[in-house]
């Protein structure tokens, strides 16, 4: 197999994205901890632990779109943007993806599952949520996208709780997935509005009324409005400093500027302004969380 067919196969970039989001929170995970959990940062069980949730968070993300596409086969044929990946294209058999889905899955999981049980778990349910129960919904209805927003915002969570070595979920974890989870919405509304054409010709309904109207940009607005104190919670409930409380209210405000510039004009220029302010939206705010946490006294 080519390599551009593998990174199309795995949505290589979303993919990344995903991981990248992971692997923060992991190291969160270990500031707020004392740098007791995995040792410190310094340590290297520390960082092999990391390793295998970078390389086992690459692989069930993988699995999870490669099942996907799997399902999704015939639709992809059908819509310009991915009728040149490689199932759809003829250049892999659906057989030879759910294997493939299958490997990267179990392997990722064991992965996943060596460094806790509940990290395990959590990865195997969100494959489950986003292939076989996100993915057949997008024909059906709009709450597809609260549905996909479920293990959308995992990777924050997942991250988390496997930089602990006994798996917990705690006020930092429910915070990171908060921020995700909200964020989400914006950022999928934002891409299926430049989409949308495409998304009709396989019957994909995730605009929130189905279509680009006024509607559906102020709800995309309104979710945009939320992200604003929910991106605060950091600061709010003192595991943040004011350098990410500060940043964070920067790029929410920044964030909705754009969601309002879409509600204003209803144009796919402004939705993919929206679209591509979100990919850096979240990496500034996590990274930010990161670098200015504040560990409180036990």
């Amino acid at each position: 197999m080519k390599w551009s067919d593998f990174s199309k196969l795995i949505k290589l970039r979303l993919t990344f994205l995903v991981t990248f989001s992971a692997s923060i929170s992991f190291i969160i995970a270990v500031k707020a901890n004392g740098g007791n959990t995995w040792g410190s940062l310094y340590s290297t069980v520390m960082w092999i632990n990391w390793i295998k949730l970078v390389v086992g968070g690459f692989l069930v993300t993988a699995a999870a779109n490669c099942f996907n596409e799997v399902i999704e086969v015939d639709l992809d044929r059908l819509m310009k943007r991915t009728m040149d990946r490689p199932m759809p294209a003829g250049r892999m058999t659906t057989g030879q993806g759910l294997v493939l889905g299958l490997g990267m899955g179990i392997a990722g999981t064991y992965l996943l599952g060596s460094l806790n049980l509940l990290t395990g778990l959590l990865s195997v349910l969100s494959i489950l949520l986003y292939a076989f129960i996100y993915t057949p919904l997008k024909r059906r209805s709009p709450i597809a996208v609260f549905v996909g927003a479920i293990p959308g915002a995992f990777p924050a969570l997942i991250g988390y709780v496997a930089g602990q070595p006994h798996g917990r979920i705690d006020e930092i974890a429910l915070i990171l997935f908060a921020i995700q989870f909200v964020w989400q919405f914006v950022h999928f509304w934002a891409i299926a509005w430049v989409l949308d054409d495409d998304y009709k010709l396989a019957g994909f309904r995730l605009l929130p009324t189905g279509k680009r109207d006024k509607t559906s940009a102020v709800i995309t607005v309104l979710f945009a409005i939320v992200l604003v104190p929910v991106s605060l919670l950091p600061t709010f409930y003192g595991y943040g400093g004011y350098y990410v409380g500060g940043v964070s209210l920067a790029m929410s405000l920044l964030f909705l500027y754009q969601a309002f510039n879409l509600l204003r004009t209803l144009e796919i220029k402004e939705a993919r302004t929206l679209m591509f302010g979100s990919f850096y939206y979240l990496p500034i705010v996590q990274l930010m969380f990161l670098f200015d946490f504040v560990e409180k006294v036990k």
